[in-house]
Order: C-alpha cells, then sequence, then structure tokens
C-alpha cells in the first residue's frame, strides 16, 4: 500500500497567493514545504528561487491582512531607528526599524504573519510593534546596509581623533607654558563619544558625571528618573 505525505493546509499568505492565481495549489504546497525544511521565511524562499515577484507578494500581503504597503526606497537611510533593535533581531525576524512614534515602533517585514518575531522585539525594547509591508527583496537590501551603516558609524564615532576639537582646561590658574601637560587624548575622545552613544541607544534625557576619590561614576537619566 502506498502512502502519500500528507499536505499542511494552507491559510494566510501562502492561500492568498494561490486564491490570487499568482500560485498554484502545488507550487504553493511545494515551496511552503521548502522553506519549513530549509527554516527560511517562506515569503524570502519564494523571492530567493524566483517563484513569484516580491512585489506581488508584497501587494497579496498587504491586501490580505489589511496592512500597509510601504517603499523602501523613499526611505532616509540616516534616520532609521536601528539602534533600537539588537542587530541579531534584525537579522532573525527579518524585521527593519522603520520609524518611531510616540510608544510605537513600525517595523518594515515582508511577512506580517511573523507575529513572534513582533513580539520579540516588543519584549526587548519596551515598544508596542507595528507591522508594515515591504518588499521581501528590497528588504533584504536594506538591512544589510542599514546594519553596515549602523556599524560604520559607530566604528567612525569611537575612532574619532581630537586633532579636529578644540579643547580648553581652566582651573583658575594662569599657565605659561602647557608643554608639559600630557593627555592622552584618543582614549578620552572614545570615552566620551562611547558614553554618548551608549546614552542616544538608552534614550536618555540627561547624561550625570559623578567624580569620587578613587573612581568615576557616569549615571544616565531617563524621562525625569
Amino acid at each position: 500500500m502506498v502512502t502519500t505525505k500528507p499536505t499542511i493546509k494552507l491559510s494566510g499568505l501562502a492561500h492568498r497567493l494561490v486564491r490570487d492565481g499568482l500560485l498554484s495549489d502545488e507550487q504553493a504546497q511545494l515551496a511552503f514545504d521548502a522553506a519549513l525544511k530549509k527554516r527560511v521565511p517562506f515569503v524570502t524562499y519564494l523571492v530567493e528561487n524566483d517563484i513569484l515577484d516580491s512585489l506581488a507578494i508584497a501587494h497579496a500581503a498587504s491586501q490580505e491582512f489589511g496592512v500597509p504597503l510601504f517603499d523602501l526606497d523613499v526611505l532616509d537611510m540616516g534616520f532609521l531607528p536601528t539602534k533600537l533593535v539588537d542587530e541579531k533581531l534584525v537579522r532573525t525576524h527579518h524585521a527593519l526599524p522603520l520609524f518611531k512614534r510616540g510608544k510605537r515602533l513600525f517595523l518594515g517585514v515582508s511577512d506580517p504573519t511573523n507575529l513572534h518575531g513582533l513580539d520579540e522585539i516588543k519584549f526587548h525594547t519596551g515598544l508596542a510593534t507595528e507591522a508594515v509591508v515591504v518588499e521581501e527583496k528590497k528588504l533584504t537590501l536594506y538591512i544589510e546596509q542599514a546594519m553596515q551603516a549602523s556599524d560604520t558609524s559607530m566604528s567612525d564615532l569611537l575612532d574619532t581623533d581630537l586633532d579636529n576639537l578644540d579643547i580648553t582646561i581652566d582651573d583658575g590658574e594662569e599657565r605659561q607654558d602647557d608643554g608639559d601637560l600630557d593627555i592622552d587624548e584618543a582614549p578620552v575622545v572614545r570615552f566620551v563619544n562611547k558614553v554618548l552613544l551608549d546614552a542616544i541607544n538608552s534614550s536618555a534625557s540627561d547624561i550625570h558625571f559623578e567624580p569620587y576619590e578613587k573612581n568615576f561614576r557616569v549615571r544616565f537619566r531617563q524621562d525625569g528618573l
């Protein structure tokens, strides 16, 4: 007796693609099974294997789930709030932070059914997450660009030299000769820049430097706390 492997009933986006005539039942089932086997998102598998155009998928997803469709090409990469979400989460859940409005974080996704990803990002950021549908092909490209830009800006900031900064030390005493003043400038500026980066990433409103006899404390204040 020949047994056949039971198929998983298609639902959600896969069902919508079949209903719209973009995929046959067989194509959708094979792609769905292959995506599960490879442990990649269904949409990613369709696009990477040239089974379906990413824009067509995005339109179908937007209509099926009532989620707005957004064109990533209009973005200014410099304003993406990528620091709000850990890079590992961005890559794992294929979700790009687009903008923050109050306590809500809008994420560009190609498959809005990835509720686990949205919930995990919500847990780690403390922000309510809302999905915005974007094209899979563009999403992959923009995630790479955003992560590279983030790494580059941090590296540049921590490697900044003091050559272009005007530093004045005023302790109330006149100095005839400051030639003996030995300041290890690069570590100082890297430390300050690191503090600023941490403050920005923590959404701090104030930075407090507290010197003690043998140590130094830096405190961040958030919303007056």
